[in-house]
C-alpha cells in the first residue's frame, strides 16, 4: 500500500528551517547594525566623502619700493582616477595628455595602468587657460584642482638671497625658508560627498575651514641697484674667467642692505636645473681669506692704541722675517720711508707688519671680534656664516704677522662689508640688516626693529682712517680705478691666496674692494670680491671697476650728488 507524508510533520520542518534561515538573517542584521554598525558607517564614510586641502595663497617678497620679487599666482593641478578612464580610451588619454603636460606618453601611461588607485596628480603648476584647454577634451578619468604656484618676476634676480620653493609650496632655501612661517599662511580643509561616479551627492553636509593666507615681507633691496650690482658683476666674473663673484651695497647711517648680488645665479623660476652653488647666497656664507682689505683693522687697532698717527714714518724695506717665514711685499723695491697713510696706500705688508709689531696679539685680536670677525654678525641673512679667527694664543710667530695683513684668518663678504660701514659711520657698526618689515594679519605693514648700533672705534680714529682710505683711491694708490668724477672715494684693494680644497692648499686668489663715498660725509658703502679669476688676479684692477660701476649706478638711484670738497694732500713718502 501506498503511504503517504504526514503533512504535519512536512509543515513542522519547513517551519524549522525557516526559522533557523531567520534566525541567521536575523542575527547578521543585529551584527550589522549593533555591533558592526560604526565600522561599517566609516567605511561608507571613507567611500563617500571627500576630504580635500584648500591651498594657502603664500605672501609676497618684494623690496623696498614694493615691486615684486617673490609673488604668488593662482595655478591648476591635473590628476587622473584610473579607475574612471575607460580602458579603450587609455591611449587616447595618454596621447593628449602627453602632448598637452608635455611629458612623456609611457608616463602617462604608466599612471593610467594604477586602476587600484582613484587620484594621481600629473601635473602642478599648470597656467588656468592651459588647464581650461585640457579639460575642454571632456577625457572621463582626468580632473583638474585649483591652486597656487610660485613666480619670480626677475628670474635669477637676488636668487641666492631669496630661495626658493619645493612642490608643497614650502621654503626650501634662502628667504623663502626663514621665513616661511610668515609667508605660508595656514591651508584650509572641506569635505564634501560624492557618489559613485565621483560626482558631489546634492543636498549633502560639506565642511569648510577657510585657507589663512600668508603674510608678506619687504626687504630693504632696491630692485634697481640689485640689477645693476648684479650685471657688472656677471660681465667680470666672465671677462676675467673667475669662478665666482659678489657684490653688496649697503646704507652706511642705517646698515640696511641695497643689493647683495651672486654670480654665478639661478633662475629660481627653474632652480632644480641650477648647480647648488649656484644657488647658494655666496655673499654670507661663502668665507675666504681677506687680503689687504683687512689692514683697516689693524690700522684700528695700532691707531686707538696710540702707538702710530696717519703721519708716522716708517722706514719699510720689501721683505721681513717673521719666525721661520719671509714674508715680501707684491712688488721688489728697495727700502724706502712710507707714513702709515702711504704703507696703507700702497698696501705694504711689510709695513702693516712692522705697525702691528707695536701693539700685542690680543690687542690685535680684540679689535677683530669688536669688528664682528669669528661670529655671525645678527643680520638674520640665511646661511651667514663665521668665518675663522683663531684665537691669539694659538697663533704662530709667522702668523701673527699674516694675521695683520689678512692671510690666516677668513671671512664673509657680509663681514667685511660690516667693517667698512663702520669706518664711515664714524666708527660705529650699525648690524646689517636685509628685511625692512613684514604684514600684519589685516595687511598693515608691520617695521622691523631699528639696526643695533655698537660703537667700535673712536670717531676720531675713523676719521683718519678715512682719510688714509682716500690715498688708496688717488694716482700714487692702489685703487685708483675706483675712482668717481666728482666724488671723494674712500676704500681698500685686497689681493690674497686663495685656499681651495680641491687642490688641498693655495690655489688661485681672491680680488677684493670695498669703500665709500662721499668720503666726507658717507652715504654708500660698496664690497666687490671677485673668487679665482684668471685674467690677472689683483683687487685694484679686477674688483675695483666693478666698485666703481655699481657705486656710479647706486649714487644716481639714491640721488646723493657729490659734496663739492677735495681731499686734503697726504703725504705718502717725506723727503728723506
Amino acid at each position: 500500500m501506498l503511504r503517504l507524508g504526514n503533512p504535519a510533520r512536512r509543515l513542522r520542518a519547513a517551519l524549522v528551517v525557516m526559522a533557523i534561515v531567520l534566525s541567521l538573517f536575523a542575527g547578521r542584521l543585529v551584527q550589522l547594525q549593533g555591533f558592526d554598525s560604526k565600522v561599517l558607517q566609516a567605511r561608507a564614510a571613507e567611500q563617500r566623502v571627500r576630504p580635500e586641502t584648500l591651498p594657502a595663497r603664500r605672501g609676497s617678497i618684494t623690496d623696498a619700493g614694493g615691486h615684486d620679487l617673490a609673488v604668488t599666482v593662482e595655478a591648476r593641478e591635473i590628476y587622473v582616477d584610473p579607475k574612471d578612464v575607460d580602458p579603450d580610451k587609455r591611449d587616447l588619454v595618454a596621447t593628449t595628455l602627453a602632448r598637452e603636460l608635455n611629458k612623456p606618453k609611457e608616463e602617462i601611461a604608466a599612471a593610467l595602468a594604477k586602476t587600484t588607485q582613484r587620484y594621481i596628480p600629473l601635473a602642478r603648476d599648470i597656467e588656468p587657460p592651459r588647464a581650461k584647454r585640457i579639460m575642454g577634451f571632456e577625457l572621463k578619468g582626468v580632473g583638474m584642482k585649483e591652486t597656487y604656484r610660485r613666480l619670480y618676476p626677475g628670474g635669477s634676480l637676488a636668487g641666492g638671497l631669496l630661495g626658493f620653493v619645493g612642490v608643497d609650496g614650502r621654503g626650501l632655501e634662502g628667504l623663502e625658508s626663514a621665513y616661511d612661517d610668515i609667508l605660508a599662511g595656514k591651508d584650509g580643509k572641506q569635505s564634501v560627498e560624492l557618489g559613485a561616479n565621483r560626482q558631489r551627492i546634492p543636498m549633502t553636509r560639506s565642511q569648510r575651514e577657510a585657507p589663512v593666507p600668508g603674510r608678506n615681507v619687504r626687504l630693504t633691496l632696491d630692485r634697481d641697484i640689485q640689477w645693476a650690482a648684479e650685471q657688472a658683476l656677471d660681465r667680470q666674473v666672465r671677462a676675467t674667467g673667475a669662478r665666482s663673484g659678489s657684490v653688496i651695497v649697503m646704507d652706511v647711517r642705517t646698515g640696511q642692505i641695497y643689493a647683495m648680488a651672486n654670480a654665478p645665479q639661478a633662475n629660481l623660476n627653474d632652480w632644480q636645473s641650477a648647480p647648488a652653488d649656484d644657488r647658494a647666497n655666496r655673499a654670507a656664507s661663502e668665507v675666504f681669506e681677506p687680503g689687504s682689505t683687512n689692514k683697516v683693522i689693524t690700522a684700528a687697532a695700532a691707531m686707538e692704541a696710540g702707538v702710530v698717527t696717519p703721519d708716522t714714518v716708517l722706514r719699510v724695506p720689501d721683505h721681513i722675517q717673521c719666525a721661520d717665514q719671509q714674508l715680501k711685499d707684491a712688488h721688489p723695491h728697495k727700502p724706502e720711508p712710507l707714513t702709515f697713510t702711504g704703507i696703507l696706500a700702497e698696501s705694504s705688508n711689510v709695513g702693516t707688519i712692522m705697525v702691528s709689531d707695536k701693539i700685542s696679539s690680543q690687542q690685535l685680536y680684540d679689535m677683530f671680534r669688536s669688528f664682528g670677525f669669528g661670529a655671525r654678525i645678527g643680520s638674520g641673512i640665511p646661511g651667514e656664516q663665521a668665518g675663522l679667527l683663531p684665537q691669539w694664543q694659538t697663533w704662530s710667530g709667522s702668523q701673527r704677522c699674516t694675521i695683520a695683513y689678512g692671510q690666516g684668518i677668513s671671512v664673509t663678504a657680509l663681514q667685511m662689508a660690516s667693517v667698512y660701514q663702520t669706518i664711515a659711520n664714524g666708527g660705529v657698526r650699525m648690524t646689517p640688516s636685509i628685511v625692512a618689515g613684514t604684514t600684519d594679519e589685516h595687511g598693515a605693514f608691520v617695521p622691523s626693529p631699528a639696526a643695533k648700533a655698537t660703537r667700535v672705534i673712536s670717531q676720531t680714529t675713523a676719521d683718519k682712517i678715512a682719510l688714509m682710505l682716500e690715498a688708496v683711491v688717488g694716482h700714487e694708490g692702489t685703487g685708483e680705478e675706483a675712482s668717481i668724477e666728482g666724488y671723494r672715494v674712500a676704500g681698500k684693494t685686497g689681493t690674497a691666496m686663495r685656499y681651495d680644497e680641491k687642490c688641498a692648499g693655495y690655489c688661485g686668489y681672491t680680488a677684493t674692494f670695498v669703500g665709500f663715498t662721499p668720503a666726507d660725509q658717507p652715504r654708500l658703502m660698496a664690497l666687490a670680491v671677485i673668487q679665482d679669476p684668471k685674467k690677472d688676479h689683483y683687487g685694484g684692477s679686477v674688483a675695483a671697476p666693478v666698485f666703481k660701476d655699481v657705486m656710479t649706478f647706486a649714487l644716481k638711484s639714491r640721488k646723493i650728488p657729490p659734496t663739492g670738497t677735495k681731499a686734503p694732500a697726504m703725504v705718502l713718502r717725506p723727503s728723506e
